[in-house]
């Protein structure tokens, strides 16, 4: 194969970087990912796989895992601020697949990073080193050249043909190696839990997701029936970060809308995630390149986050592979990938301010969403869900 005697080390073992290994991996390229945790540890919740990002993952053999994981919800569920009914239902299901060729799911994020994880064991040309306390990388004429303290104490140096950084937000390839920018803080925040199904199963249909919108905040949830549980995220400005595990810090009470703070009411366990951005210049260095929220964090207000990541290992793998020089497929990939991640990063900052309107400005949305109707969304993002790489 193309990629055979080349190998490629990866930052990170999230999403991104796994993608990104068993796409390379599938060309016969050698991968080594970088681990910090000791063991695969995915934070977060829920997760919404649009038709752009499960088709490549289908196409990386994943559709039968994913599929027996996933919910494929009949639609989007918009309530206006208070109201019990939606104004607007957003139909997904059996069209989205007609439209864009693959579906419309939501699963835990943790479930996705697993089969991930659990395809990339069946590659033997595929290296994960958990507990890697520190590397160091240079990109030379002949690649790049990486140094690992490993967790048994012991430093070994390799020879690879790249680098790539989706180590993400706060990615140390980005702001130490590439001399790129610190994230951005946004002012908002996070709070994510999962509810028992059981819980809430009288006060929201189980087949669908649903949002709520109010001023400056507004709220997901959507069913994670493999799990038997829902997923709930409350999105609301915060002025003063705190970083993930910190505390278990509760979200702001709305006991303005009875269902929505009746659903609220059944949840614990809160984890307060403050929200970043990335707006990178550059994307590459020599050999070193960057991958995912590394080069392109953005809010999650469109929930295209791990897709775009997604995406990227899809378009990045094979310019690797088929460039002999690796810095030519990063800069290839940069002028490819960036109007896209760019673009949908403005829709997605652009959503948050929308749904977090004041009155009376909020009545002037809730009319444009209920003349858009139920496929409205079908054609303002068919550029988005079509996408091909």
């Amino acid at each position: 194969m193309p990629g055979t005697g080349r190998t490629y080390y990866i930052a990170g073992a999230g999403i991104t970087g796994m993608t990104l290994a068993l796409a390379l991996a599938k060309f016969g390229a050698s991968v080594v990912i970088l681990e910090r945790s000791a063991t695969l540890s995915e934070f977060g919740a829920g997760l919404q796989v649009s038709p752009n990002a499960r088709k490549i993952l289908d196409n990386l053999g994943l559709d039968q895992t994913i599929s027996a994981r996933t919910l494929e919800p009949s639609g989007i569920d918009i309530y206006p601020h208070c109201g019990s009914v939606p104004l607007v239902t957003l139909e997904l299901g059996a069209i989205m697949r007609q439209r864009f060729g693959a579906p419309y799911a939501v699963m835990h994020r943790a479930d996705l990073a697993d089969a991930l994880y659990k395809a990339c064991r069946r590659f033997a040309n595929i290296d994960i080193v958990f507990g890697t306390r520190n590397w160091d990388v240079v990109s030379h004429a002949r690649g790049v050249t990486v140094s690992i303290d490993e967790a048994n104490g012991q430093t070994r140096t390799s020879r690879g043909h790249a680098f790539i950084g989706a180590d993400g937000v706060h990615s140390r390839t980005r702001t130490e190696i590439i001399g790129g920018p610190p994230a951005r803080y946004t002012s908002s925040a996070a709070w994510r839990t999962l509810l028992q199904a059981s819980a809430i199963k009288d006060k929201l249909p189980l087949d669908r997701v649903s949002v709520f919108l109010a001023r400056d905040v507004h709220a997901v949830t959507y069913p994670l029936p493999h799990r038997g549980q829902v997923n709930l995220a409350l999105f609301a400005p915060q002025r003063n970060p705190s970083d993930k595990g910190e505390s278990p810090a509760l979200p702001p009470s709305i006991t303005s809308w009875p269902l929505l703070s009746s659903i609220i009411e059944t949840a614990s366990d809160w984890t307060s995630w403050p929200l970043y951005t990335v707006d990178a210049p550059l994307w590459h260095a020599g050999n070193i390149g960057l991958a995912g929220d590394a080069a392109h964090a953005m809010v999650p207000f469109q929930a295209q986050g791990a897709a775009m990541g997604i995406e990227d290992a899809a378009v990045l793998a094979p310019l690797l592979i088929a460039e002999s020089n690796a810095e030519t497929a990063f800069e290839k990939y940069r002028q490819r990938r960036r109007p896209r991640t760019a673009r949908t990063a403005g829709v997605s900052a652009v959503n948050g301010r929308i749904f977090h309107l004041p009155w009376p400005l909020s009545m002037a949305r809730n009319t444009v969403i209920a003349l858009q109707g139920s496929r409205g969304h079908l054609r303002r993002l068919a550029w988005l869900y079509g996408y091909e790489p």
